[in-house]
């Protein structure tokens, strides 16, 4: 089995469904990233989640070009979480032949988030998706660890942790930590750079994750020590907005990227070779 590599939403977000797939197809990527929730509660809503013709234009799009959808996006666990309010968003997902949901935890309360994220996972599974829950340090579930404690609690077959390399890089994660994981628990990584001076306030983090994410290897991240720590050819996935590459094309960004994460690939497989 060869390396994949798909293309996240955020990199190419002003962009149309469509011509995302578009685009990932020309690049050579396997699979791109589709958010149909807003991330924020100043974000409008995406046509696609009900706009049945948007939908239709997307899966024959996918048809044509053999892409597939890795993930979709964004499903927040908060205290009052209701599952049974994502089902459009689910059957979305399943049309459009999504693999993985990508899930935020923003619940203070742990025992409540990991009841509620099993819960979702349950009725996920019906829809043949995966949740994979991210850890950002400003959120409820800030590190690795603590990620894989409310995956394992959860015990749901389809419950996975998703690795952001700038929020691994921000959180007190290490390589260690991810070679000892269950590879079962992950299903793809999303791909990104920074430097090595930041902001940490939760203002500057965000800012930095929504805005100002450099270009695999084009920081100071160990984005090489991370590729190794993974399991071999897990997907990888280019996660980049920036606010001054988005002055360039939107297919320029996606090849840009994917040339960048597959150089990175052959350094760390160069490592272990002669390791």
């Amino acid at each position: 089995m060869s390396r994949e590599y798909s293309l996240s939403f955020l990199t190419v977000a002003d962009v149309s469904p469509v011509e995302a797939v578009k685009i990932a197809a020309k690049c050579g990527y396997a699979a791109v990233g589709l958010r149909l929730l807003p991330a924020a509660p100043n974000e409008i809503d995406y046509p696609i989640l009900n706009d049945s013709k948007v939908i239709k234009e997307t899966r024959a799009a996918l048809d044509d070009t053999g892409v597939r959808i890795a993930d979709v996006e964004i499903v927040r666990i908060t205290s009052g979480f209701e599952p049974n309010k994502y089902l459009q968003f689910l059957i979305t997902a399943e049309q459009l032949g999504a693999r993985h949901i990508l899930v935020a935890g923003n619940d203070p309360e742990q025992s409540r988030l990991i009841h509620h994220f099993a819960q979702f996972c349950e009725l996920s599974k019906q829809f043949g998706l995966s949740c994979d829950l991210e850890f950002m340090p400003w959120t409820n579930v800030k590190n690795l660890a603590q990620a894989e404690y409310i995956v394992n609690q959860s015990g749901q077959e389809n419950a996975a942790i998703l690795i952001d390399a700038l929020h691994f890089d921000r959180s007190d994660s290490t390589l260690e930590q991810i070679k000892a994981l269950d590879p079962k628990q992950l299903n793809y990584v999303q791909l990104c750079d920074g430097l090595a001076e930041y902001d940490p306030s939760d203002e500057g983090l965000i800012k930095i994750a929504r805005s100002n994410r450099l270009v695999p290897g084009q920081g100071e991240i160990d984005l090489v020590g991370l590729i190794r720590a993974l399991p071999k050819e897990i997907m990888l996935a280019a996660e980049v907005p920036n606010l001054v590459l988005a002055e360039r094309p939107a297919l320029e960004r996606a090849e840009v990227n994917l040339q960048a994460m597959k150089q990175l690939v052959a350094l760390a497989q160069l490592g272990t070779v002669t390791g």
